[in-house]
Order: C-alpha cells, then structure tokens, then sequence
C-alpha cells in the first residue's frame, strides 16, 4: 500500500509544521500547543516568534539526527483520519 505523505512545511493547514511535529513527537494534541503561542503572539510577538523558530531549529535538529525507521511512519500514519479507517475496516472485513 502506498501512503502519500506530505511534508510538514508543505501542508496547508500548518505555517512550518513546529507545532504539529512536536505534537506527534510528544503525543498530544498540536492545538494544543497552538493556542498559547496565538495567545502570546498577543502579548510578545517577538519573544514568541524566536521560541517558536527556535522550537523548529530543534525539530529540525531532532528529526535529522534521529530519523524515525519507516515501520513507525507507517504505524503513525493508520491512527490517523477517517481515510484510513475505511482502509482499516477494510482489512479486518
């Protein structure tokens, strides 16, 4: 089976991905993590601006020198969606 994945940058819905990666990376939900930094770009945006370039210069680091194995993409990638929850009760049919 073959699994389109986008890039975190590329995809539409996020601006460079920190958020979300992070997110999956620690297992949480990344609005979570957005809305604090919405509600601090309120207060500081320059603060709030270098935490979050700085958080994607470690994502980037952490995803660089510890690439995830493809068996662990493809197992994050099942739990995620409606799509492939119609693949999955497929194969359980």
């Amino acid at each position: 089976m073959q699994q389109n994945q986008v890039a975190l940058p590329l995809r539409a819905h996020t601006i460079l991905g920190v958020c979300e990666a992070v997110g999956e990376d620690f297992g949480f939900n990344p609005v979570l993590l957005r809305v604090p930094f919405a509600a601090g770009v309120l207060w500081s945006p320059t603060m709030i601006l270098a935490i979050y370039f700085a958080l994607g210069a470690a994502v980037l680091a952490s995803r660089l020198l510890f690439p995830r194995s493809r068996s662990a993409q493809a197992h994050s990638a099942t739990l995620q969606g409606p799509a492939n929850q119609q693949v999955e009760l497929a194969n359980a049919a």
